[in-house]
């Protein structure tokens, strides 16, 4: 009976511990509600460009790390009322709430990112904001404008009022600076920004929760994607990023001559002048395989990227 009693406490805590983290993505605005608008009439409006970047994010997370859930407050051009955001979030076993926005200035000149939290005495909101916003200086290359809180705004946000877990707000930059409405309304530009955001989650969770396994391995592959995330058709391709970086390394260099597979290199702008990549690949499978590779050969922050 002892034995039976320790064994069944030993699994209790072991299911303890994986249990799924759940993140709530909500694309701001929708539906009747355009959000802020460029300048040029052909560009996206906000709605449009949250859903992309909510939907590639969510993508990252459920392809690229395990025990995380995702829930989105819409994956449609309709708009929830704030109130349904807000009860969605709030739903049981929601730990982490993030809602996407782009920002909009009477200025063109204004630029920059900004993650909002409700005041500073959020610790744990304080602790994932401050790793985003390192993550789009540091890594997408985007120009900072730091942490925004209810003093900063001068007036609370519904959504982080409310809301009763660790919650942020993100802008991911001026529709109305022409330079940024461009890079927004560009498909490299939200990869950009959702890996940032991606990584900085990742991080974030990783710290949070050290006793919960965020690797995927072979044995225990990454979650099939949702029907309403992005999917690759049959004839998709995967690529995968092992590292970006202001240097110029030669893709058949030393750096990467213990890898298995072939790197190639590709340049952008911003303070990271180059991407390095493993690919493309046929499948998923391939892919994954290609990734695990790279992280044992020291690129533990390899993702899966679709073409």
């Amino acid at each position: 009976m002892k034995w039976i009693l320790v064994n069944i406490i030993f699994v209790s805590l072991v299911g303890f511990s994986q249990k799924p983290v759940t993140i709530v993505i909500d694309p701001g605005h929708g539906g009747n509600d355009p959000g802020h608008l460029s300048h040029d009439g052909k560009h996206l409006q906000e709605k449009d460009i949250n859903l992309k970047i909510a939907k590639k994010l969510g993508y990252y997370l459920e392809h690229n790390i395990q025990n995380v859930k995702v829930i989105y407050t819409r994956t449609k051009d309709v708009y929830p009322s704030l109130d349904r955001r807000v009860e969605i979030a709030n739903q049981k076993g929601v730990d982490l709430f993030l809602s996407i926005h782009c920002n909009g200035s009477p200025t063109k000149a204004t630029r920059g990112t900004e993650t909002h939290i409700f005041d500073r005495s959020s610790k744990e909101s304080l602790k994932w904001a401050k790793i985003i916003e390192k993550e789009f200086k540091t890594r997408a290359g985007r120009h900072s404008r730091g942490i925004k809180t209810n003093k900063d705004r001068g007036h609370s946000l519904q959504l982080l009022k409310y809301t009763r877990m660790t919650s942020v707000l993100i802008e991911c930059g001026f529709l109305t600076n022409p330079t940024e409405a461009i890079y927004l309304n560009s498909s490299r530009g939200q990869d950009l920004i959702a890996s940032a955001i991606f990584r900085s989650t990742r991080t974030y969770l990783q710290k949070k929760y050290p006793k919960i396994n965020f690797i995927p391995s072979k044995s225990n592959p990454p979650k099939p994607m949702n029907e309403e995330q992005p999917v690759a058709n049959s004839n998709g391709k995967y690529k995968v990023q092992i590292c970006s970086s202001a240097r110029n390394y030669e893709p058949n260099g030393d750096k990467f001559s213990h890898l298995k597979f072939k790197v190639h290199k590709v340049e952008v702008s911003g303070s990271v002048k180059y991407k390095y990549y493993l690919g493309p690949f046929s499948n998923k499978s391939e892919a994954e395989e290609a990734r695990q590779n790279a992280a044992k050969g020291g690129y533990k922050d390899a993702f899966l990227v679709k073409m």
